[in-house]
């Protein structure tokens, strides 16, 4: 049963209160070990130096994107098989499509509660403890 106080977790989103907003239902759930980028070439500079368990990771932001993200992850040598959640704001079908053929791992629609993450995360690496 992983214990959320010792996984790491990258949050990213180019909004610091949907960040915010997510650091906090993290830490809420028992999560200490947050890290966090503006943008999907911050994202990527942190997951290729720093040993991930989790990346939870907004779709819509600027020089690149969630899905972006989600191949350059999945491409990468370190990072490639670090369990991925799309965030969004909008419950396209087609964005869930294509992210599932990338790769992603979950899909968690904003706003979201800390319950809700919390299940998404559980789908994703397994019961927290």
């Amino acid at each position: 049963m992983p214990v959320p106080g010792a996984i790491k977790v990258l949050v990213v989103d180019d909004q610091n209160s949907v960040r915010q907003m997510t650091r906090m239902a993290l830490e809420e759930i028992g999560f200490r070990h947050i890290h966090e980028a503006e943008n999907g070439v911050q994202a990527m500079e942190t997951a290729a130096v720093q040993p991930l368990d989790l990346i939870i990771s907004d779709y819509n932001m600027p020089e690149m994107d969630g899905l972006g993200l989600l191949r350059a992850v999945r491409g990468h040598p370190v990072a490639r098989k670090v369990p991925f959640i799309m965030l969004t704001g909008r419950g396209d079908r087609e964005l869930v499509v294509k992210a599932a053929q990338a790769g992603v791992n979950n899909y968690l629609v904003k706003p979201f509660t800390s319950a809700i993450l919390r299940d998404k995360i559980e789908a994703v690496i397994g019961k927290l403890s």
